[in-house]
């Protein structure tokens, strides 16, 4: 929720830090950090001229979606994960960026060093948003969790030349409610005295796990506050919304949130996937483009330490349908030849032909890299894992064109770019 929301007049500025001022911040040792419109921030910091023109991350053509859009773009409606041809309807004039996902990266763990160095106890949700338990530090330090928000905030800009915004409160779930509420460049704390009210008079969206449709079930029945939540008796929510849900909301409702923040969260999936300019049905084609993105994602997996059980492919064809495959392996790998030969069976075993918009490789049932091999009488000839290696040294050396495939020089297919957005903030 941000601050376009209908909020209760004169809320937020209860709670926003000013002037180097903020509510009481005892018993609050939840942070969750959330970078301002990450990836146009990044870009726009590289590119200082365009630090007052609407930007916008993502498909650079007519097809694929919006990553990523500054402020100022979002006044004309912009918004993450919309099509790109609908964005340039909407901003015309917007300066349109193909994404610098190393850019990304990098940044992100510069950022996510500086939570570190303050404490251990960091749970990244994405590249731009983690939540921080400061317990320990409030001690260590001697400072308060205001004055640590507000120390974050000042070494995020001075390092990376971008800004954030920083939610404190009790719990984790208030913490990201407080920061998205704040935003853009904000702070906000919700004393643990003044929980209920802060709540209480935010719309039933305000908690996490109502949507649109959870939304109109309980309009329906007169609940339209987070308050009135709260004052329903559990027995009818349950009739309204069945039992799990109805607790859930029930305990959020009364600020109740137990979540520990989880440092070492693991990842479940890694993957890419492109969206083409034009629509193809060249077979060699989008094979192409399945080696591409198996290299990009299996260089992923040997840098995380990781390999992957499960190949899966996505497929989407010019009519929008869509449609994924998925193959599990006999032993976890993190080589590109693997995933890509597994990829291009599944291509040809299990896929029509037709003309394709979109295609995608993404691996699952991830497990830890435990460094030795098991040999086995049919695998595959030795060298190859040596060799992607050396090429990894390469590209984090020199760049990512620095070594790639034979078969990926020469002419390409126009794209769209990576259409993975998040909800950007």
């Amino acid at each position: 929720m941000g601050r376009s929301a209908n909020l209760p007049r004169g809320l937020v500025e209860r709670f926003v830090a000013r002037d180097g001022r903020w509510p009481d911040d005892t018993g609050c040792p939840m942070l969750h950090v959330d970078m301002d419109a990450f990836y146009a921030a990044v870009e726009i910091r590289e590119r200082p001229e365009l630090r007052h023109k609407p930007v916008v991350v993502g498909g650079v053509g007519n097809r694929g979606v919006v990553s990523s859009a500054n402020y100022i773009a979002r006044e004309f409606g912009v918004r993450s994960a919309m099509p790109t041809a609908h964005a340039r309807r909407l901003a015309p004039h917007a300066v349109f960026l193909p994404p610098s996902f190393g850019l990304y990266q990098e940044t992100s763990r510069g950022v996510m060093a500086i939570f570190r160095d303050i404490s251990p106890l960091v749970e990244p949700l994405s590249l731009d948003e983690a939540f921080i338990d400061v317990s320990g530090a409030l001690r260590r330090m001697g400072a308060t969790s205001g004055a640590i928000a507000a120390l974050i905030r000042t070494q995020v800009e001075q390092a990376y030349g971008i800004t954030c915004s920083v939610g404190v409160a009790p719990t984790k779930f208030l913490a990201k409610l407080a920061s998205g509420m704040c935003k853009p460049d904000g702070f906000m704390v919700v004393p643990k005295v003044s929980v209920l009210d802060f709540l209480h008079p935010l719309p039933v969206s305000a908690l996490w796990g109502v949507g649109k449709r959870t939304a109109e079930q309980l309009d329906r029945v007169g609940l339209e506050t987070v308050g009135d939540i709260a004052a329903t008796s559990l027995p009818r929510l349950r009739k309204v919304l069945g039992v799990a849900l109805a607790e859930h909301l029930h305990a959020l409702a009364q600020g109740h949130d137990d979540r520990p923040v989880v440092p070492e969260s693991k990842e479940k999936s890694i993957g890419a996937e492109e969206t083409f300019e034009v629509d193809h049905f060249d077979r060699d084609l989008l094979k192409r483009e399945l080696l591409r993105l198996s290299e990009r994602s299996a260089s992923q997996l040997r840098a995380k330490g990781l390999r992957s059980r499960t190949v899966s492919i996505k497929v989407r064809f010019s009519d929008f349908s869509t449609i994924t495959r998925s193959r599990t392996l006999r032993v976890p790998t993190d080589l590109t030849h693997e995933v890509y030969a597994t990829a291009c069976t599944l291509l040809d075993d299990h896929v029509p032909e037709g003309a394709v918009r979109l295609i995608g490789v993404r691996l699952e049932q991830l497990v830890e890299d435990e460094s030795g091999e098991q040999l086995m009488f049919d695998a595959p000839e030795r060298g190859w894992r040596e060799a992607e290696q050396a090429a990894d040294q390469a590209r984090s050396k020199f760049g990512l064109g620095a070594v790639q495939p034979a078969s990926l020089l020469g002419a390409q297919p126009r794209r769209s770019g990576v259409t993975e957005p998040k909800p950007d903030r």
